[in-house]
Parts: structure tokens; sequence; C-alpha cells
């Protein structure tokens, strides 16, 4: 049987030892048509594993209500990565990081003001509890006790850096045995002190994640576990980005050494990541050192192979230090994935929001203006409406706490905008004798996945003041936009663009294929092609373009939807042939 275990320091699959070479691929973060691409290119690099999480809110987004098919079906990517000859390592956490939304935890656990996360509180282990009870049983026939290519599984992710909560960690521990979960369980955790006394779980095996200096965090490693194998669970080989700052990248030459200073200490290793995918949708996640910062759509993360699926420099240069270890193999790679520029696409529907709201969402009456799983939304954007008596003399308009782009309209009329990160931000405003209609539509940009700021409630989450008043008597429109199918579209009309508006337009053609959307021109918003959600665009940057898949395409017609937040300098869009992750250069991106 081809069991993993530890015999001393010694890691072993069945009777002969192993050194695992491990990339990360997250299915969710994947078309499942280029599943087997992806995992094909892992394999011919000389990997012999693949490691992905598994997102509890993209399997249980509603309380209850589960989904397993299409990006959420596990059990086909696990099957296809055996079918293929590799290992698979399944990190199944409650919380799993990620750079994704929540890190992972569903949002409709916050409708719970008193949920305690990631600790034994009994009402949130009942949630995990009913989680598992679906989830496990789908991942138990693919062990490799079972003859499938799972061969460990982890407890909780990087769990000391968080909490120090044995109880919990026993429990998540029991969980898995109980439900039948029989092969190598694990944790990794960051190599300092304090992390990896919080993490570890008795008789549990300890991996390390980081970047650099692996003798260093190794040393630390055996301190705390020092008859045992070595693994760096998560090897850094690149990293994410955040709206607004530069685009990372690292040097190939350097991901190397390092990786050949792992294997040649005879430790194992699980690239993070071997490729990165996309957070489609509102999937991305969001960190707060310190302030807010929220992720690109975009999780390129600069590693072996490129969000599209192109083979980088990085992949040559590891491919070259595991055959010094391993026989990696003839590099024999899958036929390349056509790319396609289809031209210029012209977005001549136009859908105000404010004339469409009742198309897309039932009003909600409020004292107070409630946070978005109080009224059982997960994401995407909210509307708070009030009327102002008047006359009122100007004031500023204060968001205690806004979660975490809010835009500001008086009577229809734009007036500004209020930042959770950008405290300088000010709205302030006269009221005619008459009164006011205030308007307050807020974009949930991403929840907190790690850190102490993890519970992360969105919307306007401590009230609405004029001045020193608290307002009162609202009106609430909850705007998830999973279906846009009802909206009415008018001709486009430039005096209009400066609202928050639909544009939709067409394009036909002759064979689907990979291509880009260059979003250059317009301001903030969301994009859909044939009603699948491509996440955010922001003209502030890095990310420029967002990745449009061939398999979302189809031969003939095709709609692109954009919900444009601030208006566009002209209504159309590009598809182009190559990406733009980086504002400095396009041509960076082309070579």
């Amino acid at each position: 049987m081809n069991n993993l275990y530890l015999q001393g320091k010694q890691l072993m699959i069945g009777e002969r030892p192993i050194q695992i070479i491990s990339g990360a691929i997250h299915y969710f973060r994947v078309v499942p048509e280029y599943w087997r691409d992806r995992l094909q290119k892992l394999k011919a690099c000389g990997f012999n594993t693949v490691e992905t999480y598994v997102p509890w809110n993209f399997h249980e987004p509603d309380e209850g209500q589960f989904v397993f098919e299409g990006m959420a079906n596990i059990e086909q990517f696990i099957e296809i990565a055996g079918d293929l000859g590799l290992y698979v390592i399944v990190r199944p956490s409650p919380y799993i990081c990620a750079e994704w939304e929540f890190g992972g935890l569903p949002a409709w656990l916050l409708a719970d003001p008193g949920m305690r996360l990631r600790c034994h509180h009994k009402a949130f282990l009942n949630k995990v509890d009913d989680y598992y009870d679906v989830l496990i049983p789908r991942l138990t026939p693919l062990l490799s006790t079972n003859g499938g290519p799972i061969i460990a599984m982890q407890i909780e992710n990087e769990y000391g850096s968080y909490g120090n909560d044995k109880a919990y960690l026993a429990y998540l521990k029991q969980a898995l045995i109980q439900r039948g979960v029989n092969v190598l369980l694990f944790t990794s955790d960051g190599p300092d002190d304090f992390m990896l006394q919080g993490g570890m779980v008795p008789e549990v095996w300890a991996t390390a994640n980081f970047g650099s200096r692996p003798a260093e965090a190794f040393e630390k490693l055996s301190d705390y576990q020092p008859d045992q194998p070595l693994m760096c669970m998560e090897y850094w080989n690149g990293w994410f980005d955040h709206w607004g700052k530069e685009h990372h990248t690292r040097d190939a030459a350097d991901v190397a050494n390092v990786l050949d200073e792992m294997l040649s200490a005879d430790a194992s290793v699980n690239f993070y990541m071997f490729h990165g995918g996309t957070n489609f949708g509102f999937y991305n996640g969001a960190n707060f050192h310190s302030k807010y910062e929220p992720t690109v759509t975009s999780y390129d993360y600069d590693v072996l192979v490129s969000e599209c699926g192109d083979i980088t420099e990085k992949f040559h240069a590891v491919r070259k230090v595991i055959a010094k270890y391993a026989d990696p193999g003839p590099l024999e790679l899958p036929e390349p994935i056509a790319k396609r520029s289809y031209g210029t696409v012209n977005m001549t529907g136009h859908a105000q929001l404010f004339a469409s709201l009742d198309k897309l969402s039932s009003p909600v009456q409020s004292t107070c203006p409630e946070p978005m799983e109080q009224l059982g939304q997960n994401y995407g954007f909210i509307l708070y409406s009030t009327r102002l008596t008047g006359p009122r003399a100007e004031s500023k308009l204060n968001l205690q706490e806004v979660r975490d782009r809010a835009l500001i309209f008086v009577d229809g009329v734009y007036k500004g905008v209020i930042e959770r990160w950008n405290k300088d931000r000010e709205v302030a405003f006269s009221v005619p004798p008459e009164g006011a209609v205030v308007s307050i539509l807020v974009e949930n940009m991403g929840r907190i996945n790690y850190g102490p700021y993890l519970k992360d409630p969105k919307g306007i989450t401590e009230g609405v003041r004029f001045g020193q008043q608290f307002l009162y008597d609202w009106t609430i429109h909850t705007l998830p936009l999973n279906n846009l199918s009802k909206l009415s579209y008018r001709l486009f009309d430039e005096t209009q663009n400066n609202q928050p508006a639909f544009y939709a337009g067409e394009f036909s053609i002759d064979e689907p294929a990979d291509t880009f959307l260059n979003m250059k021109g317009w301001t903030k918003g969301v994009a859909y092609i044939n009603g699948f959600n491509l996440g955010r665009y922001w003209e502030i940057g890095p990310q420029e373009t967002l990745y449009v898949p061939g398999p979302l395409l189809r031969k003939g017609k095709n709609e692109l939807i954009l919900f444009e937040l601030h208006g566009c300098v002209s209504p159309k869009v590009l598809l182009q042939d190559y990406p733009v992750l980086s504002t400095r250069s396009e041509n960076d991106e082309k070579s």
C-alpha cells in the first residue's frame, strides 16, 4: 500500500523512502477544464505530489447548502491527479488563509454576533461538524489507505500565528479520525517559538512554512521535533499583490538556490504556489497590518506556472535542481493553450444602478444600518438610504466603521468616497430646507484572511452620524450581484457616465481561446463574462487586465457586463492576447 508514514527522520511510502516534492494548485482558482493541464505541468517539472487547500465558504456558501460541482468538484481534481500518478496532500481546515475571502470561513458565521472563531467554542465547532459530515465522506474513498492518492491531511492552518487553544486543535484532530481519516496528519506553522508552541498537536507531524533561510527554519523546527523528517509545507517562491501596490516578483535563481539547500538537507518541500490561478468573483481576501489592504483579482503569485498557465523561467530553474536529486523524466508538456486577441468590445447597453434596484433587490426597512451578514448577504455591495430634514448647515458625514469602501450620494448626486483604509477622506455637505435623501453604497472589498482582525463583518457596522447626530430609519438594498439577468439596458448616455451603472456589450468569436480584458480607461468595478464573475478591476493597479479562460467563452455571441462605480473614459474595452499585471510596463508582461 502507498501509505505515507514516518520512520525516524525518514518519510516512507510503503517500503521505500520518499522525498516529497510537492506544489500547490488550488482547484477553486482554476476552471475545471484546465485542471489536467496544470497538473500535467506539475508532473513534467519533476514533482511527485500536488497540494490543495479546501475553502469552506466555496463548498457551503449558504448554511446547509453544499456545492461540489464545477469548480467545486474537489473529488474530480484529486482523481485527475491520481490518474497522472501524483500523490495528493489535502488541507481541509475550517480556516485556510490563502489570501482567500475570510480565510475560507463562510460569511454566514458572522450572522451570529456572539460567534467565536478558531477556538473551542461550541457554536463554531457545531458548524464545523456539520461541514465535515458532508466534506470528509467525499474524501475518505480517495485516501491512500483506500487505494486513492491522498497521502496526508492537515489539522487547521498556521494556527500558532493566531492562537494557542490546544483543546480546539485536539477536537479537529478527532473530527478527522472519527470520520475515517487514517492517513498521516500534520500541522504547519512559521518557524518561530510562539508559532510552533501554539500550533503543534501531540503525536501529529509538524511542518514549517517559510520562503528563505531554510537551515535556520529547519533548526528551529528540529528544536521542537528532533527525531522526525523535515518539510517546508509552504515554500513561498513568489508572493501575492494588494491593490495600489507594486506587483511582486522574485528572482528564479534565488528560488532555485533555496530549493537546492532544502533538498540537499534531505527535506521535503511543497511550493506555495506552483500555479496560483485567479480570485474569481468576490473571493479575494484582504490583510490588516497597519491598515486594511485588499488583495487583487489575479493570484498569479509570480511562480512556476503563470495565472494563465504559461511556463515561466522559475519552472525550468526548479526542474534543473530537482534533476540533481531525482529523475524528473522527459519534459512532456501538454499542448500550449491558445490565446487570442478579439479586439474592441463596444459597451452599448447602459443601466443605472439606482434605476435598477427593483430588478436586483427587495428593500428592507431598518432602524439602524445593519451589516450585510445580519441581512443574509455574503458578498458584493449594499445600499443604505435615509432622509434628512432641512435646512442644515454643512456638516461631515461620519461612518463610524465602514467596511470597506462607501460612495456617498445626496439626492442622487455623487459627493465623494469614504474608505476604511484612508482616514483622510471625508465627505461634507449641507441640506436644503426641503430636506434630502442620503444614499451610501458600500462595497465589500474582501474579508480579512489572516491575523487578529479576522472577524470582519461588512457594510456599515457602527452607525452613521451627520455632524454629531446619529441617523436612523434606513432603507437597505442588499446587492450580492449574483444574478444580473433581470436588468434592462438603454443606449449609453454620456451625461449619466458618472453614476454607478451596468454596461453591457456583445462580441462574436469563431473559436474560444484564452484572452485578457484590458480595463484601461475604466475606474473601478466588477466584470462578468457570460454570467461568470471574473472579479474586480481598479485603475490604481497594479493589475490592469482580467484573465478570461477560454472555457468561459462560446463560439458565436458572448456577453460582457461591467458594473462600473465611477464612469469611464469611453464605453469600450479591449480583449487582448497577453496579461498586464504590473502598471510599470506592458512590455514587461509581453516578455
